[in-house]
């Protein structure tokens, strides 16, 4: 896997995580995620119909990756990723 690929990846999985996506299996936080979830949809589908395009997703994706390239040069470190877990936490969202 390509470290674009994966630093991809492990953003995406952080916004999700840091917006709050319930598991199915979690009572307590069900309605939780539906709406962070909601939200992020907002956030990512351009054309407001509802679903996220590949080219969306991307586009957004790519928004992102330069938000938190800190430096400016074209990648992402240890620091500017541990950056992203902190302020997730402390924003209670995906540092938006």
């Amino acid at each position: 896997m390509s470290k674009i690929k994966l630093a991809v990846m492990i953003l995406f999985v952080s916004m999700m995580a840091s917006a709050g996506a319930a598991a199915p299996s979690d009572k307590a936080n069900e309605g939780k995620g539906d709406a962070h979830t909601k939200e992020l949809l907002k956030l990512m589908d351009a054309d407001a119909n509802g679903k996220i395009s590949r080219a969306e997703f991307m586009d957004f994706m790519s928004k992102e990756f330069d938000r938190l390239d800190v430096n400016k040069d074209g990648e992402l470190d240890v620091k500017e990723l541990t950056q992203l877990h902190y302020s997730s936490k402390r924003t209670g969202g995906a540092g938006r």
